[in-house]
């Protein structure tokens, strides 16, 4: 039956597959690094940190080094002729880099608002338009943007964060659209809490379902054999979020309240 298949095309052989991780140097990008050099593929890696991506390369036979700044407009395009130069071409690319800062409307600053969407958001739409020209040409090729849960629907702590990543979720749902036709697969995945230094580091609050960061990889390797759009984990809580979305606002705001949406208020 079709409507059972994946939206994209399955990427199950990973053997000799180019692929870029930008947002590597730790956390998912890290764990998704050391799970695709396990099943064979090539590894081009980014992040804002060159000290931490060569101490990570040192484990990957052949891996290419690309320090960049999500935030620097131009830096992808830099860092994607290096890839060509030395590859002649790109297989999948995965947008992970991101940011997190507990933000609530009290502490609500112009500056704080644009650091967190310019690096979630605009870092990722940089990188896509960095790539897509290439993809076209090779009439092949995937994107992999990384949201979060938190796109959902408004959760407290999350005024900066939560928008970036609802923006994220739109905008992969209609690169889809555009480039699926192509044959340019798009994979959305939306993790709930993984254990990643930069959120233990800044959540106060209980962080239910918590995942590993390689448990995160390989549930992310999974829905990419299984060529699905979005891949969301773990079920259990991604899935009672999604139910979520559907209470109306009365009902909502009730349940967010109840999660801390009122705490340190007044």
């Amino acid at each position: 039956m079709g409507w059972l298949r994946g939206l994209n095309k399955p990427i199950a052989d990973w053997q000799g597959r180019r692929v870029w991780i930008v947002g590597a140097s730790s956390g998912i990008g890290a764990a998704l690094a050391s799970a695709l050099h396990a099943r064979g593929a090539r590894l081009a890696l980014s992040a804002r940190s060159a000290d931490r991506l060569q101490t990570l390369a040192q484990g990957f036979d052949g891996a290419l080094v690309l320090p960049l700044d999500v935030t620097d407009p131009g830096a992808f395009t830099v860092s994607m002729m290096q890839i060509l130069d030395a590859w002649g071409g790109l297989d999948l690319v995965v947008l992970s880099a991101g940011t997190y800062a507990p933000l609530r409307a009290w502490d609500l600053t112009a500056d704080t608002a644009r650091r967190t969407v310019h690096t979630n958001l605009l870092g990722v739409v940089d990188g896509v338009a960095a790539v897509v020209p290439q993809f076209l040409r090779q009439r092949g090729g995937a994107i992999a943007i990384v949201g979060g849960v938190a796109g959902y629907r408004g959760l407290p702590e999350a005024l900066a964060y939560g928008p970036s990543k609802a923006a994220l979720i739109n905008f992969a749902e209609t690169l889809y659209l555009d480039l699926a036709p192509r044959g340019v697969s798009v994979f959305l995945i939306n993790p709930g809490f993984v254990a990643t230094p930069r959120l233990m580091a800044c959540v106060d609050f209980e962080t239910p379902a918590l995942v590993e960061a390689p448990e995160a990889a390989r549930r992310i390797v999974e829905g990419m054999a299984r060529g699905s759009f979005e891949i969301h984990f773990p079920r259990r809580f991604t899935l009672m979020l999604k139910l979520l979305r559907c209470l109306p606002y009365r009902l909502y705001f009730r349940v967010a309240a109840r999660s801390g949406g009122r705490r340190g208020d007044g």
